[in-house]
């Protein structure tokens, strides 16, 4: 029960990871096709 329930945070965690990061790479590339910055900055 406590090895299913470690596979199970695992797994938790690793979508939670792939969700944020595949939203900062749609982000990003919308970013790089409309000309923004990343974060909202302005860098001049």
């Amino acid at each position: 029960m406590a090895l299913t329930r470690k596979r199970l945070a695992a797994l938790a965690a690793a979508v939670l990871t792939g969700a944020v990061l595949g939203r900062l790479a749609v982000r990003a590339a919308l970013n790089l096709l409309l000309g923004g910055t990343m974060f909202g900055g302005n860098f001049l």
